[in-house]
C-alpha cells in the first residue's frame, strides 16, 4: 500500500474472497487511513481509528481463535443445563432408546451442533466486517483522494465530495456520512482546538450512526444464530435415534400441540434446546462484548470506567447537543453506558457515543499498529 488505502485497494480488499486474509487487510487499511485524517485533522481519534481496533476485534471471531473449546467448556460448566440433558436422556432411554447413555449424550450434543453455531457466528460478523469497510472504508479513502491536499477551505472541494452520497436516513440513505464528512472538512481548517475537538466527535459519532445501523442485521444474525431451533433440533434428534418411529412421531407431535399435550420427552427436548440456546447465545454475548485497545481491555457491557478529556468534559456545540439527546441518555455521565444487549441498537449506541467521546485525545489509538 501507499500511504493510505486507495479506492482501488479499498475495492481490492473488499472483494477477497478469504474472510481472514481481508480482516486482516481491513484492519491495516483502516490504521492508514486513521493515520492520513489525523495529519490534518491533528493527533486525535477518527472514526477509523476505532474502526481499526475493532476490525481487529472482529478478526478473533473470524478466525473463531479458541472458540469451540471455550464454548464447549462454558456448557460443560452450567448446572443447568446437565440438569436438562440428563432428563432428555431419562425420557429417551424410557421411550426405548437403545444407545447408552454415553452414546445418547454424545448424540445430543452432534445435533446441537456448537461447531455450526460458531461458523454461522463468524460468517455473519465476517459478512458484517466486510459490508461497513466496502461503504466507509471506500468513503474515507475517496475524501482523502478529493479533499485531503486543500491548503484553504474550498466549498466546491467538499461539494464535490458530498454530490455523489445519498439522501436521507440510513440503512439507505447517507446522510449522516454527508454531514459527518463536511465537519471533518471544516475541522481541517479550523484554529479554536476545543471547537475542533467538538466537531470531530460529532463526525465520529454520526459515522457511529450509520455504521451501526447499517450493521444491525449481522450483528443481530451472529448472536441469534446460535442453535438450530428448538423444533428442528427435537425432529433431527428423535428421528436419528427412532428412525422407524418417524412419521408415527411426527403425527403425535401434531397432535400433541393441537391439545398442548407434550409427552415426556417432547417437553425434555424443548428445555434443553431453549436452555442450550440461551447459553450459546450468552457466551456469544460475552465473546462479541469485548474489545481490545491499546494497554486496555473493555468489557462493553459494563460501564465505562475511565473520564472524559479536558477537551470535551463540557460540551458547547449545538449540533454535537442535538445529536446526543437522541444517543445519550444519560448526559455527561458514563453511569448506564454498558450495553446489557449488544444487539439492542440503542443500548451500542450509547456506549459508543460515550467511548468515542472519552478515548479521542489518546494518542496511543491512533499511532499504535494494530499488529
Amino acid at each position: 500500500m501507499g500511504p493510505y488505502t486507495t479506492i482501488a485497494e479499498v475495492d481490492r480488499i473488499a472483494q477477497m474472497p478469504d474472510p481472514v486474509l481481508r480482516n486482516k487487510q481491513i484492519t491495516r487499511s483502516y490504521h492508514d487511513l486513521s493515520l492520513e485524517i489525523a495529519k490534518r485533522t491533528g493527533p486525535c481519534a477518527n472514526w477509523c481509528t476505532f474502526a481499526t481496533w475493532a476490525s481487529r476485534q472482529a478478526g478473533q471471531s473470524i478466525r473463531k481463535e479458541d472458540l469451540l473449546h471455550a464454548l464447549e467448556d462454558h456448557l460443560g460448566s452450567v448446572p443447568s443445563l446437565g440438569q436438562s440433558i440428563n432428563h432428555l436422556i431419562e425420557g429417551l432411554l424410557a421411550k426405548g432408546s437403545r444407545l447408552n447413555k454415553q452414546a445418547i449424550t454424545k448424540l445430543v450434543w452432534e445435533t446441537m451442533d456448537p461447531k455450526a453455531a460458531m461458523d454461522r457466528a463468524s460468517d455473519a460478523v465476517a459478512r458484517g466486517n466486510q459490508k461497513v469497510y466496502a461503504e466507509i472504508g471506500r468513503e474515507f479513502a475517496r475524501f482523502l483522494e478529493t479533499c485531503a491536499n486543500d491548503n484553504t477551505y474550498d466549498v466546491e472541494s467538499i461539494n464535490h465530495f458530498c454530490s455523489p452520497l445519498r439522501s436521507g436516513d440510513p440503512p439507505d440513505g447517507q446522510r449522516y456520512l454527508k454531514q459527518a464528512f463536511r465537519r471533518y472538512y471544516e475541522a481541517f481548517f479550523e484554529p479554536d482546538d476545543k471547537r475542533k475537538a467538538e466537531m470531530i466527535l460529532t463526525a465520529n459519532i454520526e459515522i457511529g450512526f450509520h455504521e451501526q445501523t447499517r450493521l444491525q442485521p449481522e450483528i443481530a444474525e451472529a448472536l441469534e444464530t446460535a442453535v438450530v431451533d428448538p423444533a428442528q433440533f427435537k425432529d433431527k434428534l428423535l428421528t436419528t435415534l427412532f428412525p422407524s418411529q418417524s412419521w408415527m412421531q411426527s403425527l403425535s407431535w401434531m397432535f400433541s400441540s393441537i391439545f398442548g399435550k407434550p409427552s415426556p420427552v417432547d417437553a425434555a427436548a424443548d428445555a434443553f434446546a431453549m436452555e442450550a440456546r440461551h447459553r450459546i447465545r450468552q457466551f456469544l454475548s460475552i465473546r462479541m462484548m469485548e474489545l481490545d485497545l491499546p494497554n486496555r481491555h473493555m468489557r462493553l457491557g459494563y460501564d465505562l470506567n475511565t473520564a472524559f478529556p479536558s477537551s470535551l468534559l463540557h460540551l458547547s456545540y449545538p449540533d454535537l447537543l442535538e445529536l446526543l439527546k437522541n444517543i445519550d441518555p444519560t448526559p455527561d455521565s458514563l453511569n448506564m453506558t454498558g450495553a446489557v444487549d449488544w444487539a439492542d441498537l440503542h443500548e451500542r449506541l450509547h456506549f459508543i457515543a460515550d467511548m468515542f467521546r472519552c478515548f479521542q485525545e489518546e494518542q496511543a489509538l491512533v499511532f499504535t499498529p494494530p499488529g
